[in-house]
């Protein structure tokens, strides 16, 4: 059985060292490219639109139409639902890290070419940065699935969880480095090309040059993941992979020897047992697999799919609470790259007071309170806190009271940071078997990005106003900032609820959680019951 391998025995009780921080760094590395990458284009959106939307005569900069703007900020996602189930599946095919590689490549040519998008009038440029933000997306999908379920092979399982939420805590920083680096860029070229406000000088206010600030913007992210090709190249496959799937001993203990500097003998009797074994063959579409992960699976895919309903739908009310706090005053009273200067500054602030330290949160307690109960708390908590904005919306609404709306929308983002955000990334790389694992965390993190789209899509239709003159240029009438926060309640609510279909997975190893230590003549009986066991 799988337990009987000294090499994944050596793994689970191995001391924090040193190889552990360089996989984080190295997978981390990743996640960080993929959140400046994602939500770098949110600083660039009003730019894009004051370059190419602008119209002359108007009151108000030129914005980009609802229809562009969805895409622009909507295909990456559309690309990045469809790169996790697919390299999801191929990180099972093929390993781990030779996929690894393909995905990184990805990103790094998909971030330039987006950068470069080409064309003498606004549709050529957008349905050129819409095809490449596509394929960036696709590639951002891809680490998804490989970076956390690398991390968890690699990991002991006293401190796995907290791990596997350093690598996804990357995604914090990368916010940070995205809003860091559009405010020095925009200050930088706001000292060297002085414009005046859009209502003094609706042309001079967006000068040429500007079209460099988005492009170098979006171009930039391809510099971290260039910079960690040859360490991911240089990592060796997970043990685990080369055990349970590729069936090579040798190799996994070669590999393993010199990752934990001890000697470890390469037991190819033993693998060749668990090749024979017919009782961990069973695939995704079996029997079999829903009686022992069909639960698990639709605990991990419906957790995720109603947290990032809630987290992406976000977007709606930063707009808002930032002009209501002065952060980001009218439009019409900046010049465009003073625009691109405001946005990024409240940005990182946000990034910085709750995103970032809800990540860090997680990666303190996961391996103390467990996955089940910080998740559990954080959807209660962000269901409070909706419901606190919802059902006296119009107190909030009043100037006096604008602070108090602010706090209350981060503690939201903090919670969902430190509870189901962290735990539904980390779970979906414990509990399944290895030959399925990275396919059914695609599976989870693609229902999550459905989610995403929902939120950031479906509710900007839905929270416009009720009356269609009071509602944005463009869009139709709809329930109201207010119906949509009860609404989003509502959907935290149901989160706490599927919380209870996904195990617990703190301290215990990968094989244990996934069955595969499982003896011939119980199949499935003893290790499917323990791994569905919820703390109470």
């Amino acid at each position: 059985m799988a337990k009987d391998l000294q090499v994944l025995n050596a793994l689970d009780v191995a001391k924090t060292q040193w190889y552990h921080f360089t996989a984080i760094i190295i997978a981390g590395m990743g996640f960080f490219t993929d959140a400046y990458d994602l939500f770098c284009i949110s600083l660039v959106t009003k730019l894009l639109g004051r370059i190419y939307y602008h119209v002359d005569g108007a009151a108000k900069p030129g914005t980009l139409p609802p229809n562009v703007s969805a895409a622009v900020n909507g295909v990456a996602f559309c690309g990045t639902l469809a790169g996790q189930l697919f390299f999801g599946w191929l990180g099972d095919k093929m390993g781990r890290k030779r996929v690894y590689g393909m995905t990184l490549m990805l990103m790094v040519i998909c971030s330039v070419a987006s950068g470069l998008s080409f064309g003498h009038n606004a549709k050529a440029v957008m349905s050129t940065l819409c095809f490449f933000r596509f394929w960036l997306g696709f590639g951002i999908g891809g680490d998804y699935p490989l970076s956390a379920t690398i991390m968890s092979e690699y990991a002991n399982k006293k401190t796995r969880g907290a791990f596997i939420a350093a690598v996804f805590a990357m995604q914090g920083f990368g916010i940070l480095a995205g809003g860091i680096f559009a405010i020095i860029l925009s200050s930088a070229f706001r000292a060297r090309f002085d414009a005046p406000a859009y209502e003094v000088d609706a042309v001079a206010s967006t000068v040429p040059q500007a079209d460099y600030v988005w492009r170098i913007i979006l171009m930039v992210g391809a510099l971290p993941a260039a910079l960690t090709y040859y360490w991911r190249m240089k990592m060796p496959e997970t043990a685990r992979y080369t055990a349970l799937v590729a069936k090579n001993a040798k190799q996994a203990a070669s590999d393993m020897s010199k990752v934990l500097q001890v000697d470890l003998e390469a037991e190819e009797q033993k693998v060749q047992q668990l090749a024979q074994d017919q009782s961990n063959s069973f695939g995704l579409f079996s029997k079999e697999f829903l009686r022992r992960h069909g639960i698990h699976l639709l605990g991990t895919t419906t957790t995720w799919f109603l947290l990032d309903i809630a987290f992406y739908s976000q977007n709606l009310f930063q707009k808002d609470i930032f002009s209501a706090i002065g952060w980001i005053p009218s439009a019409k009273t900046m010049n465009a790259i003073e625009e691109v200067y405001r946005i990024a500054r409240a940005q990182t602030l946000i990034a910085l007071c709750s995103t970032v330290p809800g990540y860090w949160f997680t990666v303190a307690f996961i391996d103390k309170m467990g996955r089940f109960a910080i998740q559990l708390m954080g959807f209660f908590f962000m269901t409070v806190f909706m419901f606190a904005l919802a059902i006296p919306y119009n107190h909030w609404t009043h100037k006096d009271n604008r602070i108090g709306f602010v706090v209350m929308y981060s503690l939201t983002f903090f919670f969902a940071n430190f509870g189901p955000n962290a735990t539904t990334f980390v779970v979906p790389a414990e509990i399944f078997p290895a030959r399925l694992r990275s396919t059914c965390h695609g599976i989870s993190a693609a229902s999550g990005k459905l989610g995403a789209i929902v939120g950031a899509f479906g509710f900007l239709y839905l929270a416009q106003n009720k009356d269609k003159a009071k509602a944005d240029a463009g869009y139709p009438a709809g329930i109201g900032v207010r119906n949509s926060l009860i609404v989003l309640g509502v959907i935290n609510f149901l989160g706490m609820v599927f919380t209870f279909l996904v195990p617990e997975s703190k301290g215990k190893s990968l094989e244990d959680l996934s069955g595969e230590n499982e003896d011939d003549n119980q199949p499935g009986e003893q290790g499917s019951h323990d791994s569905r066991t919820v703390p109470v």
